[in-house]
């Protein structure tokens, strides 16, 4: 009998608030492991549990300790994860969240280059403009945009999305061009809806040394940025979107950028995931995936 085996019966018998379950579970019985758990409380001169005929609770020492098991437990797991990674590569599901458009035009493609690369890995993409909690939902990682704010995660840059004024010729041919963020207030502006508040976005510009925000009016807003980018392309208005969502249309003539001079800074994006000891391999593997295709786009 290791001192592994006892740290296991214990966890086992705390989680189910049973020694029965906790031999069901790992295949004893249940005088095994109340003969485990007796052992290591004389070993750690301590009591675990309070006990009477119909149940056990932890004690204050044994809620302790299990806290203190559960972080060992989840070392070991991680090490036999880490060599059966380093045998067969990544494997298993891989489950991330990120934002639509930009997961769908950026992040789905390295997915796919990832899996054919790796036959024993899965992917569970979920596709949402939403910030969800990683660690409560059950995810790998998640792509973030802009600053981090929750410590309790790992984040690691990748890219950065630079957010552009943009107009269709026929719009200016109109109306002319704005020489500034001052005179927006003379042109149809559309406007972006965030998901998460329903509010406006207000646009963003950087001039000198200083960085500035507008709230302007608009006779059309949407919660889309695809949609809004069409908008703008049929001549309804001037729009501010991230360059992938516009590049398609620069390309081909339907939109030109504006207001050059009043660029604002970049936004970095990063993969977040969980602040564990052990970062599972199909997680480094998308980080790594990630970052090359970064350094191949700017090469």
């Amino acid at each position: 009998m290791t001192g592994l085996d006892l740290i296991v019966s214990f966890a086992s018998a705390a989680r189910h608030a049973s020694f029965a379950s906790a031999a069901r579970e790992l295949g004893l019985s249940p005088s095994a492991v109340a003969k485990n758990i007796a052992r290591f409380e004389a070993q750690l001169g301590i009591r675990l549990f309070h006990r009477t005929t119909r149940q056990v609770t932890l004690s204050q020492d044994g809620e302790d300790m299990y806290a203190r098991c559960q972080r060992i437990l989840e070392d070991v797991e991680s090490l036999e994860a880490a060599a059966t990674e380093a045998r067969s590569g990544p494997r298993g599901t891989l489950r991330i969240d990120m934002p639509v458009t930009f997961g769908r035009r950026v992040v789905l493609p390295v997915l796919m280059k990832l899996m054919a690369r790796h036959p024993a890995l899965k992917i569970d993409a979920r596709f949402s403009d939403q910030v969800v909690d990683i660690v409560k939902e059950g995810l790998d990682a998640a792509v973030r945009i802009g600053p981090l704010a929750d410590s309790s995660l790992v984040g690691r840059e990748f890219d950065q999305q630079f957010i552009w004024t943009y107009a269709s010729p026929a719009y200016l041919a109109r109306h002319g061009e704005p020489g500034s963020p001052d005179e927006l207030t003379k042109h149809t502006c559309l406007l972006f809806r965030l998901p998460s508040s329903g509010r406006d976005r207000p646009w963003q510009f950087h001039f000198g040394k200083r960085d500035f925000s507008l709230m302007l009016e608009s006779g059309m807003r949407l919660g889309d940025g695809e949609a809004l980018v069409q908008a703008a392309a049929a001549g309804l208005g001037l729009l501010q979107v991230p360059t992938y969502l516009a590049e398609h249309d620069v390309k081909r003539g339907r939109l030109v950028e504006i207001l050059q001079r009043y660029r604002p800074a970049p936004l970095p994006i990063s993969l977040v995931y969980p602040s564990h000891r052990h970062i599972p391999l199909r997680v480094r593997a998308l980080a790594d995936a990630l970052a090359q295709r970064h350094s191949l786009a700017r090469g």
